[in-house]
């Protein structure tokens, strides 16, 4: 499959990934499946890791590297791989771009994770009961958030979910750079091996 195929193929992915991820961050402003005022929501919400790091960002890796398999490489200076190679070259940095928007919503969603939900606790206050992930290990913790009920495992799963598809996402980002970086070296289909012989992208 040639350079510009494989692209195609990561952006399509990339797009369920993307829509899973804003999803996944909105059903975390209705913390335990219920309506809250907005000071009652977890701060790592409100940064929008699932919404603008893997999804609104994603938006333009996906373009490009859908758009790069009906790349018509007309060339450019009378070189007719000109036009292929710096197209592979726009998807590395696009790809970078992603990688950034990805890691930005991994780290929030571990650092969520380890530093647990917001929640009413026993003292009649909005608070962080739980330090350092000691509840991931101890269940018997999670009893320390009374209100939203189910907060702490509505919060684990939508995090856990967030960090690994925005991990996904960085592993595709990484692997069209180095698929662009081949577009970019070979130029066309037939060199490097990582495309086949006809010549089109």
């Amino acid at each position: 499959m040639c350079c510009g195929g494989c692209a195609k193929c990561l952006g399509v992915t990339l797009i369920p990934l993307a829509v899973l991820c804003a999803l996944a961050n909105i059903l975390l402003f209705f913390p335990g499946g219920k309506y809250e005022t907005s000071d009652h929501i977890s701060d790592e919400v409100w940064y929008f890791g699932g919404i603008l790091g893997s999804g609104v960002l994603m938006v333009f890796p996906i373009l490009v590297f859908m758009g790069l398999k009906n790349n018509d490489c007309c060339g450019c200076c009378g070189n007719e791989s000109c036009g292929k190679r710096f197209a592979m070259f726009t998807s590395i940095i696009f790809a970078a771009v992603g990688v950034l928007g990805s890691g930005y919503s991994f780290v929030l969603s571990a650092v969520a994770m380890n530093k647990g939900p917001k929640c009413l606790t026993r003292n009649n206050e909005w608070t962080y009961p739980f330090e350092n992930g000691n509840y991931l290990g101890n269940h018997s913790y999670w009893s320390d958030c009374e209100y939203p009920e189910s907060i702490v495992p509505w919060n684990l799963t939508l995090f856990s979910l967030l960090l690994i598809m925005s991990g996904a996402q960085m592993v595709l980002c990484a692997i069209q750079a180095v698929n662009g970086l081949f577009g970019t070296l070979c130029g066309d289909c037939k060199c490097c091996g990582c495309c086949g012989g006809d010549g089109a992208v």
